[in-house]
């Protein structure tokens, strides 16, 4: 699994344009996987990816293999890839350390639609954003499930979902920072490749860790 990272260079066409329409991001970043076959393609290349706030735009860009980064455009932007496997054989019951996560916070909201006929089930219901406390509430369920023990206050922030081509009005994306301890190496292992929560191929559920200093 590695990380890399983009330096997104502003004047470059294509660029621009991904930095204002989230699904052609991720269309762009597709290329960066070296067999993308399949019927799910961005999962089984382990595609994740975050744009991090500030004046300069950089991405972090996670694939299960070595990127092939001759797959960008020419001036999209400078890189830099490193290997997570040492960070991965780091984690261990009990380290702090400090997290950042941008997630959709959602849920299923009833419909009040009856059951089904045959099956007597009931419909999931109607997905719905979550903002504020109630997506704070969201982020502690999905790290205690994800291996992690929040230790602190939980710092958000209210991320863009830009997509004028097409509205998904559900995307509404929250930055969470904050610390925590390992209580489970496996499930966080699992949640690191696979992200957390919905929207992953629009810029959500890329969970990156840092050493914590006590």
């Amino acid at each position: 699994m590695t990380l890399t990272r983009i330096v997104v260079n502003r004047s470059h066409r294509l660029a621009r344009h991904d930095l204002a329409n989230r699904p052609g991001m991720h269309k762009t970043l597709m290329r960066l996987l070296a067999h993308p076959t399949g019927p799910t393609p961005r999962k089984d290349g382990g595609l994740l990816f975050r744009l991090e706030p500030g004046l300069d735009p950089v991405l972090l860009v996670q694939t299960a293999d070595t990127p092939d980064l001759t797959g960008l455009p020419g001036g999209y932007g400078t890189t830099d890839t490193r290997d997570l496997t040492p960070m991965l054989t780091a984690l261990t019951p009990g380290l702090p350390v400090r997290y950042r996560i941008t997630a959709a916070p959602t849920i299923y909201r009833p419909t009040g639609a009856p059951p089904d006929p045959i099956t007597g089930r009931r419909p999931r219901g109607k997905i719905t954003s979550l903002q504020g406390q109630d997506a704070q509430t969201w982020w502690q369920g999905r790290a205690a499930k994800a291996g992690l023990h929040l230790t602190g206050p939980i710092e958000t922030l209210h991320r863009p979902f830009p997509s004028p081509d097409r509205p998904a009005p559900f995307y509404k994306l929250t930055q969470f920072d904050g610390t925590a301890t390992i209580t489970d190496p496996n499930l966080l292992t699992t949640a690191l490749r696979e992200g957390i929560g919905k929207g992953k191929a629009y810029g959500a559920g890329l969970l990156t860790l840092a050493p914590r200093l006590t």
